[in-house]
């Protein structure tokens, strides 16, 4: 008995030495990650180990990605030298029209291939029902093709509608394409039978050979994406289920989304079919099927922002860091998880000392309790220099925005969060237009009165067991 105990510690041993060497030599994590790892081994031999295979391990990102992102960076490379016909780079030219912030357009163009779009009408919505109706009208009005991509679709009441929808225009003869992420989707492969027979393409994202490793609870598509025709776009927080109309445990459900018309659309077609024919090898064309010339329908700027493990750096990010640093006035986001590295909180830090009006706003009631003690940890760092914060009560607030100087806005799936920096991939739209950025500025603070703020007196007042949850949070988050 005693030489099995001794054989299972020597294993143990091995195991976490090895980990700790992978981690140390070929992973080049930030030093914070390292040591938040280590801890975590050190405590739990066993389970630290498990842990960080099904969250941490990322050896294969390189490997997997790689010919993704060559394939990525070339096509933008083409449309950026106007080579590529069907989605022209008009770019330069209306940075000379951007009344403000031509350095944040520019430095997401240079930064991320993200092409500025003028002649845009963008609508925004805030709760499931009139983002959903926008939605289906959408879909049901469809003439040549329906594109979709979305990180969680429910096998609910809401998920059937989206099916039997696209089965109905697959019947019709519309080109259909659903991509979903494989972990995300609960709707049984079996069910979209009879989508795939009427002619659409159905698609999981990154599948995952070993289902029970990491390599499933990391990288996933967290994008929520809608081309219907290649001239009506949808992108922002909504996933489909019914929670995201306030049907779930969580109650009323307060998100973001707005739907595009106008050239902006093409941007977010071009991320789809990149996806696309990553995960399908389908080849679609970057030509007029899917692309078309639009007429400029209203005032607002559009650039569309992507990111995720396949880039060298981290777009949403550091957009989030640029629109920061670009603020004069006021600076108002929303997320349901706030854990930012070192150069955003720093960034939203010295906005505030410089007089900016920063406001951050979180959900009161969370859907993940450890990230949600260490976004607390967070917010309260930010009090000293000025940061107003609010958690919000009436419902779960999931939208990821952040509006400036009621001018630029921005909306999307990106959390103000590691996982959405580093593991996920991510769309934003970044809308330049002042009546927008200004409706959405109102809105926020309609959402105030429905908040509490946290003062530094209340956070002060916290007790010693919540101050120990948010340390443990925020030690463990940083491992991200």
């Amino acid at each position: 008995m005693i030489d099995y105990l001794l054989l299972f510690a020597w294993s143990v041993l091995i195991v976490d030495s090895s980990t700790i060497v992978a981690l140390i030599f070929f992973e080049q994590r930030e030093p914070q990650s390292v040591l938040a790892w280590l801890l975590l081994i050190l405590i739990l031999p066993v389970g630290g180990f498990v842990i960080y295979l099904l969250f941490g391990f990322k050896y294969f990102k390189t490997r997997e990605f790689r010919l993704k992102s060559t394939r990525d960076a070339a096509i933008l490379a083409r449309v950026r030298k106007g080579e590529e016909i069907g989605v022209p780079d008009e770019t330069e030219s209306n940075l000379g029209t951007l009344a403000s912030y031509p350095e944040l357009a520019r430095m997401l163009w240079a930064n991320s291939g993200s092409f500025l779009t003028a002649g845009n009408q963008v609508d925004f919505y805030t709760t499931g029902k009139e983002k959903f109706d926008a939605l289906f009208e959408a879909i049901d009005g469809a003439k040549k093709h329906i594109h979709l991509e979305y990180y969680i679709i429910r096998n609910d009441a809401l998920g059937e509608r989206l099916v039997e929808a696209l089965e109905r225009k697959a019947a019709e003869g519309v080109e259909v394409r659903l991509l979903y992420d494989d972990l995300g989707n609960n709707i049984p492969r079996l069910r979209y039978r009879k989508l795939t027979a009427l002619g659409a393409r159905v698609s999981g994202f990154y599948r995952a050979l070993v289902p029970a490793v990491g390599l499933r609870v990391n990288y996933r598509n967290h994008r929520k994406i809608a081309v219907i025709d290649g001239t009506v776009g949808f992108v922002g927080g909504f996933n489909i289920g019914n929670e995201y109309l306030g049907e779930g445990p969580l109650g009323p459900w307060r998100d973001t989304a707005v739907r595009i018309r106008g050239a902006g659309v093409r941007a977010l077609q071009l991320r789809f079919v990149l996806d696309w024919n990553y995960a399908t090898g389908e080849g679609l064309p970057l030509g007029a099927a899917y692309f078309w010339p639009s007429k400029p329908l209203g005032a607002a700027f559009v650039q569309v922002v992507s990111g995720g493990p396949d880039t060298t750096w981290n777009p949403p990010r550091e957009q989030y860091v640029k629109m920061v640093h670009s603020a004069k006035r006021t600076l108002y986001l929303q997320t349901p998880y706030f854990i930012p590295d070192a150069s955003v909180l720093t960034a939203l830090r010295i906005a505030a000392l410089s007089g900016v009006d920063v406001r951050i706003m979180i959900p009161t009631k969370p859907d993940h309790p450890f990230v949600h003690w260490a976004s607390l940890s967070y917010v309260g760092e930010l009090l000293s220099a000025g940061v107003r914060a609010f958690s919000y009560n009436d419902g779960f607030l999931h939208a990821k925005t952040v509006t400036v100087d009621d001018y630029a806005t921005s909306v999307g799936s990106a959390n103000w969060d590691l996982r959405s920096f580093k593991w996920n991939f991510e769309t934003n739209a970044v809308i330049y237009d002042p009546e927008l950025s200004e409706r959405y500025r109102h809105l926020f603070e309609e959402d105030m009165t429905r908040s509490t703020e946290i003062t530094m007196e209340s956070y002060a007042a916290r007790s010693v067991w919540t101050r120990f949850k948010e340390s443990i949070s925020r030690l463990f988050s940083a491992a991200i």
